[in-house]
């Protein structure tokens, strides 16, 4: 069954008050403001121009506010997509970045339209925080060039050759560059304890004076203005990407990390959402599969106007509920303030040091990870710190793609062996004991990880036994592979002149038996109720 296309907005809008406008159009401002320099610092740091993550601030911002499935979510582009979309662009290039983001759109649409939002909750944490953590490195090492002044045209996509490239560039450090992007990270980190009741936000401080400082003194560092020429007064014209069959088949990876990594990060973010807004001043709870459904609309159609990729953003969404933002008219105020920038202070831009924002996006790779986790895993089993670890080192040194293949396909041997330690076949000693009858009981899930244990029960059988009873009140599921295993334990028995009883048999293996008609099979007289009533029917049956 497919789900209905009805934003949160419509519902927030019944009986909609002067004063919870006031409160919206407050948080908006706050946030739009929170957005200009990590919307251009984003975009610069993807590959880009400056302009492409204010476009997408805006276009997709204002798209996911209104059509999403949550009061306070704000979207645009995010920290997690850098590492992604630059490597997109070093191998595809722009052209087929913007296609690729359109197609992610598609597919996330179908997605929510498919009720499938809930499928993202079953990705393990060990999973995401790897993957997160790799991300928040790379995001800073990407940073260094910047920050240092370095003279290096573009950066290699791959680790060790950015490593390699920044290693043999150190020497020609510009210390203007590095005072300017060490200060404004110390503002940034600062400025919340020196003034934690303000309003603005010290990001906003820490560019505003860097940016006097190159002006009045015309510091010898690189600014938007020298490397892009500063950043267009009004949104760009629509423009039909040059889409082709022969270029969609090269796409399919870059598409479905697009489509993976957004889904990931706007629901995640929307749950955070939600767990703050109930300790401050409840409301609904968001619609993950609306979510899915205007992530996929605000991808598909930002691309046409040079957006890039967009999908939930932790850190302005958290800023949006603390400003007091109770409905989705917050981020659409908050896509209206961005735009009033651009059309009012684009020429302001060309002053922005870059140094100034590979400091800012420092503090944004740091307070992305959760570097705790990794001083948490002497606490946990193997399992648990192989995957994070593996994840991390994978996203690092190869690409997300990679490390979350591998990471699910770890996680799923690790659940099936964990699963299959957990399935027992006890021996059971019946209060009255009869001569040719042995009972056991089965513990657990019969899967495919674990049929093995079963294969094994006739070597246990004593060489006098002609009745066999499964006692199984506690088998919890079977799958088809568990079901052939009882099979053939019915026919192996057989051929020995034993004969099988079941006992206590659950509604899901029991149905499952039905369908297959191995309970047909087996005889009706032969599946007990209870393990009393299986043991004294094999008693009567010996006699």
């Amino acid at each position: 069954m497919v789900h209905g296309f009805r934003p949160r907005l419509l519902d927030s809008l019944k009986g909609y008050q002067r004063a919870t406008l006031m409160a919206d159009v407050g948080a908006g401002v706050t946030v739009g403001i929170v957005a200009l320099p990590l919307a251009m610092a984003f975009a610069i740091a993807s590959g880009v121009k400056p302009e492409a993550g204010l476009f997408t601030a805006i276009i997709a911002g204002f798209l996911i506010s209104a059509l999403g499935g949550s009061n306070v979510q704000i979207g645009g582009p995010a920290g997690a997509f850098i590492v992604i979309v630059y490597g997109i662009v070093e191998r595809y290039g722009l052209a087929n970045l913007l296609i690729a983001t359109s197609l992610a759109g598609v597919l996330l649409f179908a997605l929510g339209w498919l009720r499938l939002g809930a499928l993202v909750r079953y990705i393990p944490v060990s999973i995401v925080i790897g993957f997160t953590n790799g991300i928040a490195v790379l995001i800073g090492l990407s940073q260094v060039k910047d920050l240092l002044g370095l003279p290096i045209a573009k950066l290699p996509a791959d680790f060790f050759s950015q490593l390699s490239v920044l290693g043999q560039h150190l020497g020609q450090t510009n210390g203007w560059a590095l005072a300017l992007g060490l200060g404004c990270l110390a503002v940034v980190v600062l400025w919340p304890r020196w003034l934690p009741r303000t309003r603005v936000p010290g990001t906003i401080v820490a560019l505003v004076g860097a940016t006097v400082l190159v002006s009045l003194f015309s510091l010898p560092v690189e600014t938007i203005g020298s490397r892009f020429g500063g950043i267009p007064q009004g949104l760009p014209a629509f423009a039909w990407p040059a889409l082709s069959w022969v270029s969609a088949k090269q796409l399919v990876i870059p598409t479905l990390t697009i489509a993976l990594l957004g889904a990931i990060e706007s629901l995640l973010c929307a749950r955070v959402a939600d767990n703050m807004a109930d300790a401050q001043a409840p409301f609904p709870r968001h619609d993950p599969n609306q979510e899915l459904m205007a992530q996929g609309l605000a991808n598909f159609i930002t691309p046409f106007f040079g957006g890039i990729p967009a999908t939930g953003t932790i850190a302005r969404t958290v800023t949006n509920v603390r400003a007091g933002a109770r409905t989705p008219v917050a981020g659409m105020v908050h896509a209206a303030t961005l735009l009033l920038v651009i059309l009012v202070g684009a020429k302001l831009a060309e002053h922005v040091p870059l140094a100034a924002l590979a400091g800012i996006l420092l503090f944004v790779a740091w307070n992305m990870g959760e570097w705790r986790e990794f001083a948490r895993l002497r606490h946990f089993l193997l399992p648990y710190r192989t995957v994070l670890l593996g994840t991390f080192v994978l996203t690092v040194v190869f690409d997300l793609t990679v490390a979350v293949e591998l990471g699910l396909i770890a996680a799923c041997g690790f659940f099936i062996y964990r699963m299959s330690t957990l399935f027992r076949v006890s021996a059971v000693q019946p209060e009255e004991a009869a001569e040719g009858v042995q009972a056991f009981e089965l513990y657990g899930a019969l899967f495919f990880g674990a049929v093995a244990k079963v294969e094994a029960l006739p070597e246990r059988l004593a060489a006098d036994c002609r009745h066999v009873v499964l006692d199984m009140n506690r088998l919890i599921s079977m799958d088809t592979s568990g079901l052939e295993a009882l099979e053939l334990l019915h026919t192996a028995l057989a051929r020995r002149g034993v004969q099988l009883w079941l006992a206590a048999v659950n509604a899901q293996p029991m149905g499952l038996m039905e369908r297959s008609g191995f309970a047909a099979e087996l005889g009706a007289a032969c599946i007990a109720h209870s393990l009393t009533d299986a043991l004294d029917r094999a008693r009567a049956a010996g006699r």
